[in-house]
């Protein structure tokens, strides 16, 4: 089963000439977007009812069958766009119809599998390894099309900026990418505001904090900085906020676990004398890099012996949230207060 990327869909379809058979997958949904409109434009108008049709997951897929079967009226190609069909769950005898369309679809026709909600595991799904196998056989491909790692974000961002005649400071683009996460569509949003906030000029941090809107991870992980700083007002500050936005406090507790994870990690691959790339591709953190270069900050407030008792304290917080009856403010109050006694006296409350 070959699956190919975004950068060679983009350097196939800049040859302007489009395939039978295109199958659209991934967890990017801007981006399926992007490429399902760009394929289409060089396919047929969509406003042309003789040659353009759009069937949704209910659809008789005799009907795709039939449509792209007729010769195209008045140009050179018709083009249709089957979404969302459920294959997992459809009848052996549908499934078939399914694998014939995709291998099978006429010269003057381009047909596009686009799943644009439906959930599946692409890498363990048999189902959708043999449609990938019947579009390549057909002449088509899939196309595989996931979030955009952090550096191609970044440069994204810095592109679109200097279009804006603005520019980031050092770093700027990579604090916004972690601030609103890795959706383009948000990512562009946030740009047209910071743009349109500066007027042009430099765009720094503080810009950033007053104008985007950051992901819950993000705001979790301002409560995890300030407690790693020994900023206890601060801290309480953060948190104060966290339940104000009605975040569960299990993702709180989760996200604040992630960072001291991230630090054990790259303090016992370090002892091994592993690079950070080593330790980045040893845990999945490819793309995302930036954490472990956040850990490095942060390990050097930290001794094997605080983050073996921050893990105490956290394992005895997540006890707390699952007790019944318990209160999740105070539950989490207090490891605030316990991480950051531990950091700053490497001990416990307890054994103070």
């Amino acid at each position: 089963m070959a699956i190919i990327y975004e950068d060679a869909l983009k350097a196939q379809l800049k040859l302007k000439n489009t395939l039978p058979v295109y199958v659209i997958a991934g967890d990017d949904g801007y981006l399926k977007q992007l490429y399902v409109d760009k394929i289409i434009s060089l396919s047929a108008d969509k406003d042309d009812v003789f040659n353009f049709q759009r069937f949704n997951a209910g659809c008789d897929l005799q009907e795709v069958y039939d449509s792209l079967s007729q010769l195209p009226v008045m140009a050179y190609k018709k083009c249709a766009v089957l979404c969302d069909y459920d294959f997992e769950h459809c009848s052996k005898s549908e499934l078939e119809k399914l694998y014939l369309l995709a291998s099978d679809t006429a010269d003057t026709a381009v047909l596009i599998i686009w799943f644009d909600s439906l959930e599946f595991d692409v890498k363990k799904s048999a189902k959708f390894k043999k449609l990938v196998s019947s579009a390549e056989k057909g002449g088509g491909a899939a196309v595989l099309l996931n979030h955009r790692k952090t550096p191609e974000l970044v440069k994204m961002l810095e592109t679109g900026a200097a279009k804006r005649e603005c520019r980031f400071g050092t770093g700027t683009a990579r604090y916004l990418v972690e601030a609103a996460g890795d959706d383009i569509a948000i990512l562009k949003n946030e740009l047209e505001k910071l743009c349109a906030y500066k007027q042009g000029g430099i765009i720094e941090k503080d810009d950033v904090d007053k104008v985007c809107i950051k992901t819950p991870e993000a705001s979790v992980y301002n409560l995890s900085k300030w407690i790693l700083a020994r900023d206890a007002g601060q801290a309480l500050s953060v948190l104060d906020e966290l339940f104000f936005m009605r975040l569960e406090p299990m993702m709180i507790l989760y996200t604040v676990s992630s960072v001291y994870v991230d630090m054990y990690r790259l303090y016992v691959t370090g002892k091994k004398g592993m690079k950070i790339s080593e330790t980045a591709a040893l845990f999945g953190y490819k793309g995302r890099e930036f954490v472990l270069e956040r850990a490095v900050q942060n390990l050097k407030k930290m001794d094997f012996k605080r983050l073996s008792l921050s893990f105490n304290a956290l394992i005895l917080a997540d006890k707390g949230l699952k007790t019944a009856g318990a209160d999740p403010r105070t539950v989490l109050e207090q490891l605030t207060v316990r991480l950051i006694y531990i950091i700053a006296k490497g001990e416990t409350v307890d054994q103070a």
